[in-house]
């Protein structure tokens, strides 16, 4: 079988370099991206502006007065790593077909603590789920699985689960002609019921599709989509519903190889990390510029938004 990246590879470590050599070559790109036709000012909608000599990387607005700097608005406000840092972290993100950890990412980086680069990384894999992303459609497998967690603290009662320090995730996979895989979803289930497994069907899949799973009772009142339950009795979840248990492996090999396990406050996001990936993965070339824009059309998120507060 030829090599994926013959044909598709992410932008090599020379090449960003090259392009990217400093945080001015990282704004003007950054500007492009957000303003592909010039820069207009989000106050008062004007077209004319003039670049500050006194800010880095902000315009004032000829009309109304409005300074705006090329980061304002994304989820790069108000940091205090320079513009370049964010670059060369969603580069890492996107070429490394593994992800990375917040300590690979400080080595890399050169950041001073471990807290500055994992806030940093959980900002970028907070932007990687597109706002307006298409629901799944055609054929869809759905099903559930546990994952492990860091800590021993979060047990799934009900349904004879012993399986205390586990995690319900529960999974959906196009699935094309029968054998081609197409984009995957990704949620964190609270139980089993037919209420939680629906909801996320009616989230994740688009009206009409057909939905097959292993024959759970509470998928049988799926009211807008077709469902399929294929009975598994004895025999192993993959074999009737391949695609979504491969994801569920790769998925599970991830979490415990790059990760080394996760929390159950920030499981989504990885979650999110590694659909964006899945979802990319015959499209690796372009995922720095898919991210980058994600990246600049979100809003900024503190550390309080990121680190739930204990009571």
């Amino acid at each position: 079988m030829p090599s994926r990246w013959k044909h598709d590879k992410p932008m090599s470590r020379t090449a960003f370099d090259r392009k990217f050599p400093d945080d001015a070559a990282c704004a003007r790109y950054l500007s492009a991206k957000r303003w592909p036709t010039g820069f207009t000012c989000p106050g008062c909608g004007s077209c004319s502006s003039w670049e500050l000599a006194s800010k880095r990387f902000t315009r004032e607005c000829r009309d109304c007065g409005r300074q705006t700097s090329v980061t304002a608005g994304t989820v790069m406000h108000r940091s205090h790593l320079p513009l370049r840092t964010w670059f060369q972290a969603v580069h890492l993100l996107t070429s490394h077909s593994n992800g990375i950890s917040a300590e690979q990412a400080q080595a890399q980086l050169g950041l001073g603590s471990y807290k500055t680069a994992w806030l940093l990384l959980q900002k970028l894999r907070r932007a990687m789920v597109d706002p307006d992303r298409n629901l799944l459609g055609d054929i869809v497998e759905v099903d559930e699985t546990e994952v492990p967690l860091r800590r021993k603290t979060d047990p799934i009662a009900g349904f004879g689960i012993p399986n205390v320090g586990k995690l319900l995730i529960i999974g959906g996979v196009e699935v094309f002609d029968g054998r081609v895989p197409g984009r995957l979803r990704l949620e964190m289930l609270p139980s089993k019921e037919g209420d939680d497994v629906r909801a996320f069907v009616e989230r994740a899949v688009a009206p009409g599709s057909t939905v097959v799973t292993d024959g759970l009772a509470g998928y049988r009142k799926l009211e807008r989509h077709t469902h399929v339950g294929k009975t598994v009795g004895l025999m192993a979840g993959h074999v009737v519903l391949p695609w979504v248990h491969r994801a569920f492996s790769n998925l599970k090999r991830w979490l415990m190889g790059t990760l080394h396990g996760v929390r159950k406050q920030h499981t989504q996001r990885y979650l999110d990390e590694f659909v964006f990936r899945w979802n990319r993965r015959r499209r690796t070339a372009a995922a720095f510029d898919s991210l980058l824009g994600l990246v600049a059309r979100l809003d900024h998120a503190s550390e309080r938004d990121l680190v739930p507060r204990r009571a």
